[in-house]
């Protein structure tokens, strides 16, 4: 990573339950934008109902297996869990209360994998647990986000965004 796209050091956060919209997918590393670019779709959908977002959108990945399918959502947060409407692909969540590690990092999204590693290494070497486990289908997690700070309207140069990776810990890890 260059000196403007670098992560800051990873911290330990607790967080609260966090109600949300999303859309939830099946994709691979080829097709995850098509899950990413959904983001818009949900903001559409909470103006529609005059629901404000409360937060940063994300990606959250339940289930991955890097050289398959990864079963992912992509999501707003809001200040309740707004209801769903039948046969609609949005629906309304929470995302879990708890323990997480965290890192933010400025620079372009395709730098994330690095970053990722760097944080699942740094918690490693903290002696910490995932709230993960091994599935016939990939490595599932309870809540694994890329929280995308930066406004792709405000900031087109993808090289300056700001994300923020939170990855819940087991209890009593």
């Amino acid at each position: 990573m260059t000196p403007s796209q670098q992560a800051a050091e990873p911290s330990l956060v607790e967080r609260p339950e966090r109600p949300y919209a999303g859309i939830r997918a099946s994709v691979t590393m080829d097709t995850i934008g098509e899950i990413a670019d959904r983001i818009r779709e949900i903001f559409a959908w909470l103006a529609a109902r005059g629901i404000e977002p409360t937060g940063a959108p994300f990606l959250r990945y339940h289930v991955i297996d890097m050289a398959n399918r990864m079963d992912m959502e992509a999501g707003v947060p809001t200040a309740a869990v707004p209801e769903g409407e039948p046969g609609g692909d949005i629906f309304g969540g929470a995302l879990p209360a708890g323990r997480y590690a965290t890192v933010a990092h400025h620079g372009h999204p395709d730098d994330l994998v690095d970053v990722t590693e760097a944080l699942l290494d740094w918690a490693t070497d903290q002696g910490l647990t995932w709230d993960a486990w091994d599935t016939p289908e990939g490595h599932a997690w309870r809540c694994r986000l890329e929280e995308y700070l930066t406004d792709p309207a405000e900031e087109p140069d993808m090289s300056r965004w700001d994300t923020v990776l939170a990855f819940r810990l087991a209890d009593g890890a």
